[in-house]
């Protein structure tokens, strides 16, 4: 029997426990071992509740437990979950966690001190929920030398620019209707800003290079300023407006970014809607393959948890490889990588856009619309068309957008 610690008591933490119960009998098949829940650590106290009895106040009793063999880290945050997940480790118990904060911000370090312990820091719930990633990434691409990660990896701004696709309603009323809905946060800042996708395309970087990412020196762009009439210019171009985390390489170099791209109909992230995620990865063997499915959740991200607890189970001291050196990433500034844009500009500058940009330029006009005029510049560097764009100033309109091919 493998006994096991549940950290945090929430969404997450009480969909572990669910899953582990509901499906018991295939969790122990595929382990090869029976797993018990112990311990589940909170601060509060939960009368009624069929686990109240597992429920303790002290990690110190965990963490002096030699019986909890696996430990589950669903707290959040890079506070006492980071504490407790270091003395965890060096204890010899695997964690296995959704805390994608973590893992950016620290997952050498954790991954090192799993082992120089002989156990496991196991992390698949952390990027795509439900989604499985991050054990294709190490075990089934290990062949593969991996030349392009892209991602729809926030469901909450997929749901809400798909809203504003199909129903063509502004980003203030269909943010709203996500949060009443459940699907935003009250503060939706690190969803719409993009953070919590940079912190994901951060470690599945990490992933892809064996070095480093640090998810801090990933550009990032939110949504907040993609307006309805962004998606008649989509509509009218056969392309659809989506929040994309990208990695690849340029250069023999590793470039990071986090932006709402334009992506045209043929592309296999365009048929991905609502608050469903997808990661699209190239290999140069295997070519492309995607992954997709319910990137957050309770029980999709749980099921991602106890996959991971049984694949502990399953290698109790032993180490499962995992290529995410403390080495940093030789990271590329976006200002040098090439693609075409497209952004609006006032009928009285359009005289001047066409001087600008030149040949290859693209012009895209709506219906009834006279006072404005769509522009797809040829292929150009990100530094180059900044510079460009910047001569415009007032005679364009809302934000530019990036076309992903």
């Amino acid at each position: 029997m493998i006994k096991i610690a549940v950290l945090g008591y929430g969404t997450v933490g009480s969909g572990v426990v669910e899953v582990i119960e509901k499906n018991k009998d295939i969790v122990n098949k595929k382990s090869g071992e029976e797993i018990e829940i112990k311990y589940i650590l909170d601060l509060r106290e939960f009368p009624g509740d069929p686990y109240e009895d597992k429920v303790v106040h002290d990690f110190s009793r965990i963490l002096a437990d030699d019986e909890i063999q696996i430990v589950c880290e669903t707290m959040g945050g890079v506070g006492a979950a980071y504490e407790f997940t270091k003395q965890a480790l060096s204890a010899g118990k695997s964690v296995c966690t959704s805390n994608k904060e973590l893992v950016a911000a620290h997952g050498p370090e954790l991954l090192a001190l799993a082992k120089g312990h002989a156990c496991n820091y196991l992390f698949e719930a952390s990027v795509g929920g439900g989604i499985p990633i991050i054990r294709p990434m190490n075990y089934s691409l290990t062949a593969e030398r991996i030349e392009a990660v892209t991602g729809i990896l926030n469901g909450t701004t997929n749901y809400i620019l798909s809203k504003m696709e199909y129903e063509g309603a502004d980003y203030d009323t269909v943010l709203k209707e996500a949060q009443e809905k459940g699907y935003a946060e009250r503060n939706p800042e690190a969803d719409v800003e993009g953070h919590d996708a940079c912190r994901k395309i951060a470690i599945l970087s990490s992933l892809m290079t064996g070095k480093n990412v640090d998810y801090r020196k990933i550009y990032t762009e939110g949504i907040t300023k993609v307006e309805s009439r962004d998606f008649e210019y989509a509509k009218q171009l056969g392309m659809s407006i989506k929040l994309l985390a990208l990695s690849k390489e340029v250069e023999n170099k590793t470039v990071a970014m986090v932006s709402p791209f334009l992506i045209d109909g043929a592309h296999p992230l365009h048929m991905v809607n609502g608050v469903f995620n997808a990661v699209f990865v190239r290999g140069n063997m295997l070519g492309d393959s995607m992954y997709y499915g319910k990137g957050a959740g309770k029980l999709p991200t749980a099921s991602a948890v106890v996959s991971d607890v049984i694949d502990c189970a399953r290698h109790i001291g032993k180490v499962l490889m995992c290529f995410w050196d403390a080495e940093e990433a030789d990271l590329l500034s976006i200002d040098r990588v090439q693609r075409k844009f497209f952004f609006r500009v006032k009928a009285e500058g359009l005289a001047m856009a066409r001087e600008l940009f030149g040949q290859g330029l693209e012009e895209v006009s709506l219906p009834g619309v006279k006072e404005e005029c769509g522009i797809i510049t040829p292929v150009i560097s990100e530094a180059d068309f900044a510079d460009r764009y910047g001569k415009l100033e007032g005679l364009v309109v809302g934000r530019r957008l990036r076309i992903e091919g």
